[in-house]
């Protein structure tokens, strides 16, 4: 007997009427017209305040929130999270300039990322922001540079743990990794710190991003604080910044569910009152980015043929992987699986049919969703992408078949 197959969790954060999907309060179908062209991406601030109000009523007051800005650079995005959160986390130029445009404190933004070039190192050490250290010689150049430059560089070091953030989408600790430098090496690099007379702020702990799964979460932050009580033993002076990292997901595919704070953020308030007891200075911070703005996005794009294919039913689009490569299935997944995809002006719709949806690439791999049932659509109609609001545009390779670029909104 062949089992049901596993739906998608709800996608309750946008309104439905009159069977069109509604996005800061407007139709979609008036939001395309209003933005003059498809595709675009869409972005709804009354979602993603609700997330960060969501966060607050569970987290303990004295646990930071800092926005991870690699989800979603989009300047109207970082303004807008720039009144709601304590911090920003930026991996490259580009996003620092967006962080201090967006008119974040410097001593509130912080950079990490294997491979900083001497140019970012020297613009965040003019700027004042914290400089997460992700190997010895990366520290080396820093100190250098901050000699030039006549400034005492702001630094606190990432490690790279021996444990991993269990049954996480991507794992970015334990084991070899670019990422950080190994717990077992930090004391050594603590003391050569002390003499280059950096100003140690304290430590990055990440093990992982897009968990759905509130055991292994609790058991990374324990296990991280623990690390940072071990780590803090070798340091120059006390920790100011213990930065736990994040990992926090959010359902995309079918059997997935929504993420329960609650037990996640109990764990916290027990731990807290040991960490405060042991690392009396810190300054303790979670770094979310996905959690923040996945579920706030959509991507839109427009029907532009019905074709048939031996039986099978191609909607052909404007959209496609150039625009939305995680939706594609070429972003991390090792089986491709379908994001929750709608027809945005007809929902549920009078009719429904079980279709592909592709985009106007010459590549199998440009595929939206596949096999999957939804309303009818006919040419003209708005195909929507569902938990866009995080790597999205950014982690999409645009310049294929120099197509353009999709428009952006905050909403």
């Amino acid at each position: 007997m062949n089992k049901p197959r596993p739906e998608h969790s709800p996608m309750a954060q946008f309104p439905v009427a009159d069977d069109c999907l509604q996005i800061g309060g407007i139709p979609l179908t008036r939001l395309a017209q209003r933005i003059g062209r498809t595709p675009f991406y869409a972005y709804d601030r009354r979602s993603i305040s609700h997330k960060v109000e969501l966060l607050r009523r569970h987290l303990p007051a004295d646990i930071h929130l800092h926005y991870a800005m690699k989800a979603n650079p989009m300047p109207a995005v970082v303004q807008h999270l720039v009144t709601q959160v304590d911090g920003l986390d930026v991996a490259s130029a580009g996003e620092m300039q967006v962080a201090l445009d967006a008119g974040m404190s410097p001593e509130k933004i912080s950079i990490a990322g294997p491979g900083k070039t001497p140019a970012e190192l020297s613009m965040a050490l003019a700027a004042g922001i914290v400089i997460n250290m992700e190997s010895e010689n990366e520290m080396e150049t820093i100190a250098r540079l901050a000699h030039q430059l006549g400034v005492r560089a702001r630094v606190a070091v990432r490690v790279n743990p021996d444990f991993e953030l269990k049954s996480s989408g991507m794992k970015m600790a334990g084991g070899p990794k670019q990422f950080g430098v190994d717990a077992e090496r930090v004391p050594e690099m603590l003391a050569r710190l002390k003499v280059l007379k950096l100003d140690f702020q304290g430590f990055h702990i990440f093990s992982g991003s897009q968990n759905l799964s509130v055991e292994a979460i609790q058991e990374a932050q324990t296990k991280t604080i623990e690390l940072a009580y071990t780590l803090a033993e070798a340091a120059p002076a006390p920790v100011k910044l213990l930065n736990l990292g994040g990992g926090f997901g959010i359902p995309y595919f079918p059997g997935e569910k929504p993420l329960d704070l609650a037990p996640i953020c109990a764990n916290l308030k027990d731990l807290l009152p040991k960490a405060r007891k042991r690392l009396p200075e810190a300054e303790f911070a979670l770094e979310l980015g996905r959690y923040l703005v996945g579920e706030a996005g959509i991507y839109v794009c427009r029907v532009l043929d019905r074709k048939i294919s031996r039986g099978h039913v191609f909607l052909i689009t404007d959209g496609g992987l150039h625009h939305h490569l995680a939706a594609s299935g070429n972003f991390g997944q090792v089986i491709r699986k379908n994001y929750p995809v709608l027809v945005g002006n007809k929902v549920v719709g009078r009719a429904r049919e079980t279709v592909s949806v592709v985009g106007p690439l010459c590549t199998p791999l440009d595929l939206l969703a596949d096999k999957m049932e939804m309303a009818k659509a006919d040419i003209g109609d708005l195909i929507v992408v569902m938990q866009s609001g995080a790597y999205g545009l950014t982690a999409s390779p645009t310049a294929f078949l120099s197509h353009p670029r999709p428009a952006e909104v905050l909403i």
